[in-house]
């Protein structure tokens, strides 16, 4: 795929959703940081399910420590892997307080410290909250990516790379949405919907879903 066909996708994103933004429930960094932790092989419903019951009264470092693991616990209980997840809540939660005043680091190496972040949750802290240009590869990014021929890779973070490196500059900062989105609702798994994407006539992918 050449740079005018990648631009051309991307303009058509921006001209089909201006101000894309992650489908996590927020109010603060820090009630991102954690939705995203507790988002991992999970969906983004099931964990605004979640946070809802829990947020608006404990949705701050000090609130989660003051919960407990117990009632965390018993709030996320509904997510994949939620013994886990509640564990890691809660250290980070007390990272966060004792460490950074009780406010999340704007720093890649500081947040991957962290219990549950790894590389994808730092990138999806940086960019949704902090505004850095950075793009988390999840499932959705990497089949989207491999799949239009936009940054072919085998791993999560040649596709990362790739995509740093071929995505218009002007673009980045909003990409990482487009892509996801994209992936979620348009180019899906095992039957992409073709018919209905807005960009199947620069993408590289050759069996199109065909019209029904």
């Amino acid at each position: 795929m050449n740079n005018e066909k990648r631009r051309q996708i991307f303009e058509r994103f921006q001209a089909a959703n201006p101000s894309p933004t992650t489908e996590l429930y927020y109010d603060s960094p820090f009630q991102l940081l954690i939705a995203v932790i507790l988002s991992a092989q999970a969906t983004d419903k099931s964990v605004n399910l979640a946070t809802a019951r829990f947020f608006p009264e404990h949705g701050t470092p000090q609130g989660l420590v003051n919960l407990g693991l117990e009632r965390l616990t018993d709030f996320i209980k509904t997510i994949g892997l939620y013994k886990t997840k509640a564990k890691n809540v809660l250290k980070t939660s007390r990272i966060v307080l004792e460490q950074y005043g009780a406010q999340v680091p704007d720093d890649r190496a500081a947040l991957e410290a962290m219990p549950g972040v790894g590389r994808k949750t730092a990138n999806v802290v940086l960019n949704t909250a902090f505004g850095h240009p950075t793009i988390a590869v999840d499932t959705h990014i990497f089949r989207v990516a491999n799949r239009t021929g936009l940054a072919p890779g085998k791993n999560v973070i040649e596709v990362e790379r790739k995509l740093a490196k071929n995505v218009p500059k002007d673009f980045l900062q909003d990409a990482h949405h487009w892509l996801i989105l994209h992936g979620r609702y348009i180019c899906v798994a095992r039957t992409p919907k073709c018919p209905q994407c807005g960009i199947a006539d620069l993408c590289d992918y050759k069996p199109k879903t065909p019209p029904r």
